[in-house]
């Protein structure tokens, strides 16, 4: 986990420093189990039922006479008021790690002082730490405390965020005495930070406006500053009082000190401080959202010790600081959602039901809603999209987001090509947008984004961020700070990050186009009801009439036959060519009705996909076929093998049969006539992308440009009754609503003169399906 937190290129750049140094050991270090406490106090860990003590500091022996290695296994008492162990008991709670602070006398006899004790629980232990107490304290923090009060009461009057760390650094260092003091922001939950304001003494150099590396401050120390609030680090050079014993016997590893405030530090992060000429220092952590959003950071030349009181003001100032924050949040997210949405309600006045056609018609009212280049509405797999183009890896990989995310959740990135690089090596996605408002509309992956090109923005840093780690001055551990120098440089692939309103506008937008979108599918429902009525009253009218139409069909034709066989020498020529009229148009209507009864069939019959050979459907067709085409001299083209397909085998052999007759009667008068049947990747019209069909493709006479849309209505032809062999113009517009039936498409390409090729899918492939 630590080593994916540590990028590629920080390891090559220390790689390249030449010294052997790996920053991945300073990402692992387990910095809450170092074994040992800063030595102005000293520390126990006693077991709260039994009061034996498990864990000592080896300077107990200086502070408290009476040495580590004596007290471990003896009851606290030894060194503790019975009446203090039970308040210390009694003050800490199982899973507090906040420490709760009592003045007591401690000490073996003849050894006894003031202390502060510090008491909080971890790992089943009460951690007692002492720090010897100057009796004149008492005096200072009465004065102390009317000073906090009246800092606290400048936080409050602070009305922006910069305000706030302002007001802050500078109270803090009033408080405190350090000789700088900043407010530090994090980019993000584990990115750079950034100086946002500073108050630091004459001479000192300043580091307002500038940026740290993201390594300064580790993972699992950002995740100790959110438990523990406040660091204070006496002395830079301090010798650490190591812990007795060193692994406690009960889990085999050092005392976990996460809640200490005398907890030892870092050797890494002790020589970073020498080597910025740093003896003393403190960080309070600033909170947001339960979130480390930044830090106040306290530095000082000399050593400084802060007595509790001032430690739990300091942590107090930070807590107010948090909520100050959270207020100044809330107070922008409220005006954000009053402008927003009255900036919402004027774009709805140009949106109608057709959400998709209107968007794209006020696309630019919509972008300029956020401040955005672009805009895409996905809805049904259908993309409405406008300004700045997107690549359509985004749009998929934006869409696979959408469907598993929480719907009206919005979610923004400045960086996105940074999210989409699986790795550092990963190549970018070419044209890809820098920044992203995203909001899932619904379910099942639809979604409405803005997008933003990349904007460069120049960054100070107070490293070289191509070298974060050089070599100390202080000694041969390496740290990010090796000189005072400012490195500027272009941060890249990041376009300008979304507001608070802006995310805001984008919420309300997304309700709207819901409420837009449910209205329009309840509207399409109630369409599609009348539709499927419609269509089963058409289907049964057609059968109904076709059937109840070739009885007395069946009748003129016989009436005009008989009249013929029985009356034809006494009638003249024109009654007799009138009779045969009749009888070739009642077999002419009889074949219509035919074709008509075929087609409403077509509509009511249920399909039986199966997975079929297409080889085996292609065989049956041309047994049926085959007479036909070798009559017109048309010889079947076809591959050694052609693919599975999942379909209906009849009415798939329905399809063929036609396409293959169609060949055969519009054969060229040529002497090489061909049809070929195939399976090709193409891209259907109106689609961005390609897929498998069927082809069945002619060198026959072709179809007029103008015409072409034409050959798949019901009883069209586009030559004469007795031309090309007969027909009704049924068998396209038949072949047309047995792919439409199995959720696929079907169209052609064809030039006059050269030919044609009828191209089909069948619908969606099972999985393994092949071809189709």
């Amino acid at each position: 986990m630590t080593d994916e937190w540590l990028s590629n290129r920080a390891k090559s750049a220390e790689a390249s420093a030449g010294t052997g140094f790996d920053l991945s050991v300073c990402v692992r270090e387990r910095i809450h189990r170092l074994g040992g406490v800063q030595s102005h106090g000293t520390l126990l860990a006693a077991d709260p039922e039994s009061g034996l003590v498990d864990t000592a500091a080896e300077n107990t022996g200086s502070l408290l006479g009476a040495p580590a290695d004596g007290l471990v296994g003896r009851h606290v008492t030894a060194v503790l008021e019975e009446d203090d162990w039970a308040e210390a008991v009694a003050a800490s709670a199982e899973g507090d790690s906040v420490a709760v602070t009592l003045p007591v006398t401690a000490g073996a006899a003849g050894h006894r002082a003031g202390f502060d004790l510090s008491v909080h629980r971890r790992e089943g232990l009460v951690v007692l730490e002492f720090e010897p107490r100057d009796a004149e304290d008492a005096f200072r923090f009465a004065a102390f405390y009317q000073e906090v009060r009246r800092a606290l009461r400048r936080l409050r009057s602070a009305e922006t965020v910069l305000d706030c760390c302002r007001a802050a650094v500078a109270e803090v260092r009033r408080l405190t005495g350090y000789d700088r003091v900043v407010a530090y922001r994090f980019e993000g939950t584990d990115g750079p930070g950034e100086v946002v304001a500073e108050d630091v003494r004459e001479g000192w150099e300043p580091w307002l406006g500038l940026w740290f590396p993201a390594t300064d401050i580790p993972p699992q120390a950002r995740r100790l500053y959110e438990e523990n609030w406040i660091r204070v680090i006496r002395d830079v050079d301090d010798p650490t009082a190591r812990l007795r014993p060193e692994r406690r016997p009960a889990t085999g590893t050092p005392l976990d000190l996460s809640g200490a405030a005398l907890r030892t530090v870092s050797g890494f992060h002790l020589e970073y401080l020498r080597n910025i000429g740093v003896r003393s220092s403190m960080s309070v952590s600033l909170m947001r959202e339960g979130r480390l959003w930044g830090l106040i950071a306290c530095h000082g030349a000399e050593p400084r010790t802060l007595a509790p009181e001032v430690r739990s003001a300091c942590e107090l100032f930070g807590t107010a600081f948090s909520m100050q924050l959270a207020a100044i949040a809330e107070r922008h997210r409220a005006d954000a959602l009053e402008r927003s949405g009255r900036d919402v309600a004027a774009v709805a006045g140009l949106l109608d039901e057709d959400v998709d056609a209107s968007l794209l018609r006020h696309e630019s009212a919509v972008r300029e809603l956020v401040g955005a280049d672009g805009v895409l509405f996905m809805r049904a797999g259908r993309a409405s999209k406008g300004g700045l183009p997107v690549p359509e890896e985004v749009v998929r990989t934006l869409g696979a987001y959408a469907a598993h995310a929480t719907p009206d959740g919005v979610w923004s990135t400045d960086r996105l090509p940074e999210l989409l690089a699986a790795g550092d090596d990963a190549p970018p996605v070419e044209g890809c947008p820098a920044g992203v408002l995203l909001l899932p509309v619904g379910r099942g992956g639809d979604y409405l984004a803005w997008f933003r090109r990349e904007r460069p923005t120049p960054r100070e840093w107070a490293a070289d961020p191509a070298h974060p780690v050089l070599v100390g001055p202080q000694g041969e551990r390496l740290t990010p700070r090796g000189s005072g120098a400012v490195y500027r440089s272009m941060i890249r692939g990041r376009s300008l990050p979304w507001t608070a309103r802006e995310r805001a506008a984008a919420v309300e937008m997304g309700r709207l186009l819901t409420e837009l979108v449910l209205r329009h599918a309840d509207d399409l429902d109630k369409l599609n009801d009348e539709l499927r009525m419609t269509n089963l009253d058409l289907d049964s009218f057609a059968h109904v009439a076709a059937h109840d139409l070739k009885e007395p069909l069946r009748g003129i034709a016989n009436a005009a036959t008989f009249t013929l066989e029985d009356a034809g020498e006494d009638l003249d020529g024109t009654s007799v060519r009138r009779l045969e009229t009749m009888q070739r148009l009642a077999a002419r209507m009889d074949d219509l009705l035919n074709s008509l009864l075929h087609y409403a069939r077509m509509g009511r019959a249920g399909l039986r996909r199966e997975d079929v050979a297409l080889d085996d459907v292609l065989d049956a067709v041309l047994e049926v076929a085959g007479p036909r085409l070798e009559e017109e001299r048309v010889r079947v083209v076809r591959p050694r093998a052609l693919p599975r397909v999942h379909a209906d085998a009849d009415r798939l052999q329905d399809i063929l049969l036609n396409l293959l007759v169609n060949a055969a009667k519009y054969a060229a008068d040529r002497p090489d006539r061909t049809v070929e049947v195939g399976v090709e990747d193409v891209v259907p019209p109106g689609s961005g992308r390609a897929g498998p069909a069927v082809v069945v493709r002619d060198n026959g006479i072709g179809i007029p440009h103008d015409r072409q849309e034409e050959v798949f209505d019901l009883f069209r032809r586009l030559h004469g009754p007795r031309e090309r062999g007969g027909g009704t113009g049924v068998g396209l517009a038949v072949v047309k609503r047995i792919v439409e039936r199995h959720g696929g498409r079907l169209w052609l390409t064809s030039e006059p003169g050269e030919g044609s090729a009828f191209y089909f899918t069948l619908g969606e492939e099972p999985a393994g399906g092949a071809g189709g």
